[in-house]
């Protein structure tokens, strides 16, 4: 099962993980650029998940539901990051369902414990996924994503 793990922010990890394990994964950059105006990181959002989702048969997407925020701005943005990942995935043809997983669930299934840090985060997502080096936005949208295969029991074996 192909699913997509999102990790919503300027910074959008994302990961395509297949039965639990990493087929592709990044970060977008949805900063806005000089002389844009500030829907343009929306926009751009858009053109990637569509771009995955063409070229991709993603059969569901999780994304990291936050709950405090580092400030208005950020809260701001994460929700419209996240009403741009559901408006996509409610107009596809055929739907595509999604689903947020809280910040602390994600921690606990990656590292053990639901406070994990940053860097653990990293070093738990390489070791799980066998990778030298990872953003720890994309290591977080790794985790989200086998967060949501291990809910489903949507592993490869």
């Amino acid at each position: 099962m192909l699913i997509l793990g999102i990790d919503p922010g300027t910074k959008c990890g994302w990961a395509i993980l297949d039965g639990g394990r990493r087929v592709a994964s990044g970060v977008w950059d949805l900063s806005a650029k000089r002389h844009e105006g500030g829907g343009m990181r929306y926009v751009r959002l858009r053109g990637y998940l569509r771009e995955v989702f063409e070229s991709s048969k993603i059969e569901a997407v999780a994304y990291e539901e936050v709950r405090r925020h580092m400030g208005v701005d950020a809260a701001h943005v994460y929700g419209g990051i996240t009403a741009v990942i559901s408006s996509v995935c409610e107009s596809w043809k055929p739907k595509i369902p999604y689903r947020a997983i809280p910040v602390g669930t994600v921690k606990k299934l990656a590292t053990g414990k639901g406070n994990a840090s940053k860097g653990q985060m990293i070093e738990a997502a390489r070791e799980r996924f066998d990778l030298e080096r990872v953003a720890e936005d994309e290591a977080d949208a790794l985790h989200i994503g086998y967060a949501l295969t291990h809910e489903l029991g949507a592993f490869a074996f």
